[in-house]
């Protein structure tokens, strides 16, 4: 009766440190359950195969918690790195560009796939505009072709000797990745792919060196990779994909947050129509020297000329 009165809240005398009487476990097994040999040994199978029991590195389910994610960085910063030095991959040169930039071939029976649907349908707007685009990627096709004889260029002369440089990296993907992973194939060359798990199918073009294609999570990580060993950016005409690798690039350029590298926007003629760079300059929002962080080039042959021209002039501070 004594508890009835203590204040709300105050120690119980009957369990010091809790307020509440002890509780006797409900259920209390019969036997001596350590004496139980088959529970025993059924109990030690439970352990050997328990995923707690698993050494940390082998298992699949922690790694992939949401509580992992900085360990599942590292790995995306570890693995590609220890497989360039094991190349001896000191050097590299980017090369973006869109997807949907095909070879001729392709690009020819794409357009002839949609006259025939529109054929079949001749007043429906979004087919007739489909052949309008068709169109205009078949003359694209010339770019594919450039991307493949630039990466040819720059492998067939930097890949003699044991040290590799200006290896030619790309996304991995289709279009002018392809085009530019096939241009180094094309010689016996090394390149390189940094493929991303997007939400739709996409698998690695088959040009790309197997021991240098990698399949990223992380955007982050994926774009380190690109920039830390870059001696040469070249964006061919593309959408999102490219702008945003182009604008990141010229951002940590202004910035000074990466090594100086010669940024290439090839075809002038797109370039200029997709943004007005001089306009930029013009109102104040960047200034009349950042103009001078990109270049143009009209041909494989320029553009693998501009990096070269780039890296034999001396860099403030060094001996000439």
């Amino acid at each position: 009766m004594a508890n009835e009165h203590r204040p709300p809240g105050g120690p119980d005398p009957g369990n010091p440190g809790t307020g509440r009487p002890p509780k006797a476990c409900s259920i209390l097994p019969d036997t001596i359950l350590g004496d139980d040999v088959p529970l025993v040994a059924e109990n030690m199978e439970r352990i050997l195969s328990s995923p707690s029991y698993r050494l940390a590195q082998e298992d699949p389910a922690l790694l992939t918690r949401v509580e992992m994610r900085g360990v599942r960085m590292l790995l995306e910063l570890g693995k590609p790195e220890l497989a360039f030095l094991a190349d001896n991959i000191h050097s590299t040169v980017i090369v973006f560009g869109g997807t949907q930039i095909v070879e001729r071939t392709a690009a020819e029976r794409r357009l002839s796939e949609a006259r025939r649907a529109a054929a079949s349908a001749p007043h429906d707007a979004r087919l007739l505009r489909e052949v309008e685009r068709s169109t205009r990627l078949l003359d694209f096709a010339r770019y594919y072709d450039a991307a493949r004889e630039f990466a040819r260029l720059v492998s067939i002369d930097n890949q003699c000797d044991a040290d590799r440089n200006f290896v030619v990296v790309t996304g991995g993907g289709p279009g002018i990745m392809e085009a530019a992973n096939r241009g180094a194939f094309d010689v016996g060359c090394k390149s390189i792919g940094l493929n991303i798990r997007l939400p739709f199918e996409q698998q690695p073009n088959p040009f790309i060196t197997p021991e240098l294609c990698f399949q990223f999570k992380y955007f982050a990580m994926r774009k380190f990779h690109f920039i830390l060993r870059a001696a040469g950016v070249v964006l061919f005409p593309g959408g999102f994909g490219t702008l945003d690798e182009m604008f990141e690039t010229l951002t940590l350029r202004q910035t000074q947050r990466m090594q100086p590298v010669p940024i290439i926007l090839f075809g002038r003629e797109y370039w200029d129509n997709v943004i007005d760079f001089r306009f930029l300059a013009e109102v104040g929002v960047i200034a009349d020297h950042h103009l001078d962080l990109f270049s143009y080039a009209e041909t494989p042959e320029e553009a693998w000329k501009q990096i070269l021209d780039f890296h034999a002039r001396p860099r403030p501070g060094t001996a000439s």
